[in-house]
């Protein structure tokens, strides 16, 4: 089981990378189709009018979908902020008893959001509705992406939660960085 949840959140991570590298890739087809554009005009030419139409629209639905998507395996490596200043005051049965809490908190609040995120992507694809843009997006996709994210987010809260339960510390405490970013030899 424990093998399946980790790939869930790294696969979840991988898509949420992945909606990055192609904003990116959208960027620079229009910064290259102006680019060609504007040597053409120096040189007396027609422009094509290279652009990608919406991308204004389609890079904001892949940054939901890279926000959303990366929720769980940033939990799990230990990269949400978290204010700990209470915890490290706190004796360890507090401490312990405070991190519970504020996890079941948090796995409430996915849950609660999750529902509502897919009731919403349900509406959206009960009445064709889609976005303003060149493109006729339909809204559903980008509205159940957001609403995966957050599954997988709550799934990976409630795994800690079972985890702290037990008698272990959760994911994000116990995570080792080996990454020099974070300041760790």
């Amino acid at each position: 089981m424990r093998k399946a949840l980790n790939s869930l959140y790294q696969a979840s991570t991988v898509l949420a990378a992945c909606c990055l590298v192609v904003i990116a890739s959208l960027v620079v087809l229009q910064v290259a189709g102006r680019l060609i554009d504007g040597a053409l005009v120096r040189v007396g030419l027609e422009p094509f009018g290279l652009q990608v139409p919406s991308l204004a629209e389609i890079a904001g639905f892949l940054l939901v979908g890279a926000s959303f998507m990366a929720l769980a395996g940033t939990l799990r490596n230990g990269d949400h902020i978290r204010v700990s200043i209470l915890l490290q005051a706190a004796p360890g049965s507090v401490a312990r008893v405070l991190n519970i809490w504020t996890t079941l908190v948090a796995l409430c609040l996915a849950a609660y959001f999750t529902w509502h995120a897919g009731w919403l992507a349900v509406d959206s694809y009960t009445y064709n509705e889609v976005s303003f843009g060149i493109i006729p997006i339909p809204l559903v996709i980008p509205q159940a992406v957001m609403t995966t994210g957050l599954f997988v987010f709550a799934v990976a809260l409630l795994d800690d939660l079972i985890v702290s339960l037990r008698g272990q510390g959760p994911s994000f405490e116990t995570v080792v960085k080996e990454d020099l970013i974070e300041g760790k030899e």
